[in-house]
């Protein structure tokens, strides 16, 4: 049985003192695409990222590593306020995104330290190498070969809220179905909205964190919803988008509602789930712009198969040239299509400047792989 968080009997405790120290949650993306956290305590509130010291843990338990060698290492890359344990009212406590690499040789404190203490201060050192789950290592490798194009990145993350104990989408009858799609996109009211509280509650723990949160609104089927991570630049797109999923399954638990980002989570006539994904360089934001996003959907074109094959999971299920999709066989664009691969936006090709939509991208992809495509499909040679 799912059972909500006891916010009033929480913030007793959350509301006492922490004597100084700092508590920092290390989050990383497991075997399975999905995302693992655990906390450690620091001895004072890091002013970058660069203050963290690295980490590790049981890969095989995250389908990261055997048994019989377990280990994976935690670098830190990125840090956020804490908007569920906040700390000194001003976001002490601290989100910490990482990379995951493969381990080295291992050394560990000199034994005087106690037990606990030992398995705590361990040290393991990296090979150098990234996890073979580690896309942000690639990624990063692209964004800075284009820097100089200066890479926007916005992502539309379509999600379903569910129902943990009928597994089936949050607010449906137990047996049946809700009225057909039609009066819920953007709908305001009962029997069209269902967990608003919970989209709620996460945009402003998005803030709160310091992502560039930019909207939210409820989507085509019944009890779907997106919100919108963007303008970020190149490698920043796919740690916020990450940080902001996490925060999504952390308000959803508090609630006793679970989170899919599955690209067709109901079968039937109703709505897929995407991530469409928002590009543009610095000449396509200028004047004349456009010319250069339909150069980049003419190369993006040809390697169409290449970017479905990073686009998701059962992305197939979705692309089906209905319910506002191209279908996933066939590339297309057009301006104010929304059953194209690429739309451009009406009020693009009206001046002429601004940035593209790829329609294709799953809801449940890694953004780093996805920004990394685009961007060198579109710019390489």
């Amino acid at each position: 049985m799912a059972v909500a968080s006891n916010g009033p009997l929480l913030e007793k405790y959350l509301g006492l003192d922490q004597r100084g120290s700092v508590q920092a949650e290390y989050i990383w993306i497991d075997g399975f695409n999905q995302l693992r956290s655990k906390t450690k305590t620091l001895s004072k509130v890091p002013s970058c990222v660069a203050e963290l010291s690295e980490w590790n843990f049981d890969g095989s338990s995250t389908g990261q590593a055997e048994g019989h060698d377990s280990d994976v290492l935690l670098q830190p890359v990125a840090m956020f306020a804490d908007p569920f344990r906040g700390g000194g009212g001003g976001g002490d406590n601290k989100l910490v995104l990482c990379e995951t690499y493969n381990p080295g040789n291992q050394s560990i404190q000199p034994a005087v330290v106690v037990i606990t203490q030992l398995i705590l201060n361990m040290i393991i050192t990296t090979d150098g190498t990234p996890h073979a789950t580690n896309f942000r290592y690639a990624c990063k490798k692209v964004m800075d070969t284009y820097a100089d194009a200066k890479p926007w990145f916005g992502i539309e993350q379509e999600y379903m809220l569910m129902d943990p104990e009928t597994n089936r989408p949050y607010g449906w009858p137990r047996n049946g179905y809700p009225e057909p799609q039609g009066k819920y996109y953007c709908g305001v009211g009962a029997g069209k909205i269902f967990g608003r509280d919970i989209i709620e509650a996460h945009y402003r723990a998005c803030l709160f964190a310091g992502i560039n949160i930019s909207g939210i609104n409820s989507e085509v089927s019944a009890s779907q919803f997106e919100y919108q991570v963007g303008p970020c630049e190149g490698l920043d797109m796919g740690d916020q988008l990450w940080i902001a999923r996490y925060i999504l399954d952390r308000v959803a638990e508090d609630f006793a509602v679970a989170v899919t980002i599955h690209p067709k989570p109901i079968q039937g006539d109703w709505n897929g789930a995407g991530c469409h994904t928002n590009f543009s360089t610095e000449e396509m934001r200028q004047d004349g712009g456009l010319a250069a996003i339909e150069k980049a959907i003419e190369k993006m074109s040809l390697k169409h198969f290449e970017h479905i094959a990073v686009y998701g999971e059962d992305n197939d299920q979705r692309l089906t040239g209905k319910h506002e999709t191209g279908h996933i066989g066939a590339f297309s664009y057009g301006i104010a299509n929304r059953g194209a691969s690429i739309r451009i936006p009406r009020q693009v090709g009206k001046e002429g400047k601004g940035y593209m939509e790829d329609r294709r991208p799953a809801s449940n992809i890694d953004p780093y792989r996805v920004t990394a495509i685009v961007l060198e499909s579109s710019l390489g040679p």
